[in-house]
């Protein structure tokens, strides 16, 4: 029981950290190869809590929206109608977020800093984990002994290091954006 306990904090844990925290399927990877979790627990676990924590986090970011000005906020209320305007860009919005390579924690402070509808993005993000944590859970089975070192070389990567930072930026740019400019772009002019 203690294992269990311990999976779903440092999993619930490291995806309450806006940067710098170890990806997710490495956690899982660890706790496969050095717990005696059965797999389905450990993936189910694993999915609940990241997308717990990450739930956390998107709602942690609408806090910050008051220290934002008059301005900014008109400018990401935009950038919202831009991505969730019409079903079609909503949808699409969900299959990026489903396949996108980008670290999900600066994909969740997005969505809770442009308030865009949690729900659906939390139960994409829970059905992706849950699928991608299986096929990472079952690979680290079936490589246990040889899959110690890439495990290690993944925590301590400086192009992950980079990567984290170089997204935190753009959540920092996102906010930048004047996307009421933007969106009158997107809209048609009136008809005279």
């Amino acid at each position: 029981m203690l294992a269990y306990l311990a999976l779903a904090g440092v999993v619930l844990g490291s995806n309450l950290l806006p940067a710098f925290g170890p990806p997710t399927w490495a956690v899982m990877v660890f706790f496969r190869l050095q717990s005696q979790i059965p797999a389905v627990p450990l993936v189910l676990i694993g999915a609940v809590c990241a997308t717990t924590g990450r739930v956390i986090l998107a709602l942690a970011s609408r806090r910050f929206r008051h220290r934002l000005s008059a301005e900014r906020l008109e400018s990401l209320a935009a950038a919202s109608e831009l991505l969730t305007g019409t079903r079609g860009r909503s949808l699409l919005g969900l299959a990026f977020f489903i396949v996108s390579p980008l670290p999900s924690a600066q994909l969740f402070m997005a969505v809770g800093v442009l308030e865009i509808p949690l729900r659906p993005v939390a139960t994409v993000f829970f059905f992706g984990r849950l699928a991608t944590y299986s096929i990472y859970v079952a690979a680290a089975t079936v490589a246990e002994h040889s899959f110690g070192s890439a495990l290690t070389r993944g925590f301590t990567s400086p192009w992950g290091v980079a990567l984290q930072v170089l997204m935190l930026g753009a959540v920092v740019a996102l906010v930048q954006i004047d996307w009421v400019k933007v969106l009158r772009r997107q809209r048609p002019a009136p008809r005279q």
